[in-house]
């Protein structure tokens, strides 16, 4: 690890890269730590109410980006209670209140990224959340038997169902730029965090925007990747912690991880088998893995950093965030 960790007293600052409800739950927890906070959020969702707004408005998706603005919002309770409600009947079932709010945005003023700028001031967030690209990104994912398929919603759906995997992912338009504020932040950051969240649809989405991963890896701050604790369906089926950063590494650089994160607490049977009955393990290391990671560079941190709410497996978001600025 060649990288500098800043020693300043100043609140460090943060950008953390992925999406879905794993960016959300640890931006809950990073708030609480430092106000210099960057999301950078993955923009091709095509499922759900995002989906449709996508379809229907030809806008991008702001599902995961309402979540991250919510998660980092200090605002009266019942905004954000509003923003966050979920109709449940009509032509507007499934739809959220806050993808509506912000397609109204988008065309009041006519371009994504200023909606997302003005319902952050609206919502009073700590921090910034900015997609990764304004491009009409979408997902094509190659299965290991040779099949491609496009669409985010649809990768892991036709994985599952072909009882295969991943082998690589890419994006179209090829040519899809990072937005100039997120390079920026991304080249300010004192630490740079990966996920946590769906390894092929939420975290990886954002390295293949074009010379991300250059921008990341030129970077002075240490790049940690946050494992998820649950193999995901269709995604992750039998990967331990090191199949998770050998993704990372194929759709990045040797060398492109300082540290990874990885969770050693035991999950409550019941909870266990709930998951277990949609083919979900607990993501554990293996013997040998910490000494292979080493070999390549990459600092292993353990701890106990689950957090089970409503039968729902999550990271504790104060754990990991006091383990994140601790870093730095």
């Amino acid at each position: 690890m060649d990288k500098i960790l800043n020693k300043s007293k100043t609140q460090p600052k943060v950008v953390v890269l992925g999406g879905g409800t794993g960016l959300s739950v640890l931006l809950r927890g990073l708030k609480e730590k430092t106000e210099n906070i960057t999301a950078i959020v993955t923009v091709a969702d095509d499922g759900g109410g995002s989906g449709r707004l996508r379809e229907d408005l030809g806008m991008l998706p702001p599902g995961d980006i309402r979540s991250c603005l919510l998660a980092l919002a200090n605002t009266e309770p019942n905004m954000a209670k509003l923003l966050g409600h979920r109709f449940s009947e009509g032509v507007l079932k499934g739809q959220s209140f806050g993808n509506l709010f912000i397609a109204a945005m988008n065309e009041i003023h006519g371009s994504f990224e200023k909606a997302i700028k003005e319902t952050s001031n609206v919502l009073s967030i700590t921090g910034k959340v900015l997609p990764v690209t304004l491009a009409n990104a979408r997902l094509i994912a190659q299965l290991e038997d040779g099949t491609i398929v496009e669409g985010e919603s649809m990768i892991p759906e036709i994985a599952k169902a072909r009882g295969t995997s991943i082998a690589r992912m890419t994006m179209t338009p090829e040519r899809s730029y990072p937005l100039v504020e997120a390079v920026k932040s991304i080249k300010e950051a004192d630490l740079i965090v990966l996920g946590p969240g769906s390894l092929y649809t939420s975290v990886i989405p954002n390295l293949l925007v074009k010379n991300m991963v250059l921008h990341i890896n030129k970077a002075k701050a240490p790049v940690v990747y946050v494992c998820n604790v649950m193999t995901q369906p269709g995604e992750t089926d039998g990967y331990g912690v090191i199949q998770h950063v050998d993704a990372i590494i194929r759709h990045s650089m040797d060398g492109f991880l300082d540290y990874v994160i990885a969770n050693t607490e035991s999950i409550p049977n019941d909870v266990l088998t709930r998951y277990g009955s949609d083919g979900a393990v607990p993501v554990c290391i293996q013997k040998g893995e910490e000494k292979e990671l080493n070999k390549r560079g990459i600092k292993l941190i353990e701890g106990k950093l689950i957090d089970v709410k409503n039968e729902y497996i999550r990271h504790d978001t104060d754990l990991l965030s006091d383990m994140l600025i601790k870093l730095v």
